[in-house]
């Protein structure tokens, strides 16, 4: 892997690497890719507890709280879905809760990629492989973006800027730290050699408003949190961190889709970063439980209403259970250690 990059389609070496560990996890688990039969002779008995390992009003929220009312709308499920917010500790408080719910099928929790930050970052005793995955339902999108008003048509010229100012003259803000936003700026800085004052914001919606204010100079912001804004006129998307353009050809603006903004490898900046939106269970479930919300979540992703918000969020819709997700997450993991030990995010005797 290069420096500086994070790329989701890691089925190379890294994958092929991790083919044997996922096995193992996935015996350890007790289920196989046959677990995915909607044949089920499993359903839940009460309410399910939907646990988001973050604040509310934020992306998992939103997607958590989405998943949900498509679940009522179409009757997909007999008994209720709560959805409860458990943000503690950077996310550490929702999977411990699921890590100790052993056994018990009813609690899932959504992730996204603190998953592998927050134990990483804090030392916090817990690892995905403590809970059984479910599915990967999407994988979020960061788009570099700058103020319109600045002359930046895209990414190579800004970065051109940043290098010519040397270092720690321009401020990248973000959502949080030692978390996703500024995991991309530091791949951004080793990939380019440039060195930015990384800002830390409570959420994407404060750190939109801050770009447009001129408080910063640039973002590394989720396509939907500064839609409203691209929109408006008042900020430019240079390029998107992935490794394929975003599909969705319709106009957001009135001159451009989200089809519109290359990649950053096409601008000249080789780094890619894509966020998890996955669903868990607690550790220790029997396959037939398991089957159970990997079809409910099968239907619930081929509903109309998921694809308009897909399409809505600019997100980058693979899919994955059984095998293949239990591959992605042992690629990811490493991957993102090695991102955090580069960084020096990772916490002391890990």
């Amino acid at each position: 892997m290069s420096r500086g990059r994070f790329n989701r389609s890691t089925s190379g070496d890294i994958a092929m690497k991790a083919a044997k560990i996922s096995r193992a996890i996935m015996a350890a688990f007790g289920f196989t890719l046959a677990a995915a039969s909607p044949a089920w002779a499993w359903e839940p008995s009460k309410p399910v507890e939907f646990v988001v390992p973050a604040g509310t009003g934020g992306g998992a929220d939103q997607m958590a709280r989405l998943i949900q009312g498509i679940i009522v709308k179409h009757k997909l499920m007999k008994e209720s879905m709560v959805v409860v917010n458990k943000s503690g500790g950077a996310g550490a408080e929702g999977f411990l809760d699921i890590k100790n719910a052993k056994g018990d099928p009813h609690k899932i929790v959504i992730t996204l990629s603190n998953l592998f930050t927050t134990p990483m970052a804090t030392g916090v005793p817990f690892s995905w492989k403590d809970m059984t995955p479910v599915s990967m339902m999407a994988l979020d999108q960061f788009v570099l973006w700058v103020n319109s008003s600045t002359p930046y048509k895209n990414a190579g010229e800004y970065v051109a800027a940043v290098k010519a100012a040397g270092p720690n003259k321009f401020k990248m803000g973000g959502t949080g730290s030692k978390q996703e936003d500024q995991i991309i700026t530091v791949g951004l800085e080793k990939a380019t050699g440039t060195k930015f004052i990384y800002v830390p914001y409570k959420g994407g919606g404060e750190v939109a408003v801050q770009l447009v204010g001129n408080h910063i100079n640039s973002t590394v912001n989720n396509p939907i949190e500064a839609v409203a804004q691209w929109r408006s006129g008042s900020l430019r998307p240079l390029c998107v961190f992935d490794d394929e353009r975003m599909p969705y050809k319709a106009k957001v603006t009135d001159t451009q889709s989200w089809n519109d903004i290359p990649t950053c490898k096409e601008a000249g900046v080789s780094t890619d970063y894509v966020m998890l939106r996955g669903i868990f269970m607690a550790p220790g479930v029997t396959p037939d439980q398991l089957s159970y919300y990997v079809d409910l979540m099968k239907k619930v992703r081929e509903t109309p209403d998921w694809k308009e918000y897909m399409e809505k969020g600019a997100f980058n819709t693979t899919a994955m259970s059984g095998a293949d997700f239990g591959k992605w997450l042992t690629a990811a993991e490493a991957q993102h250690r090695t991102l955090m030990t580069e960084a020096g995010f990772i916490a002391p005797k890990q």
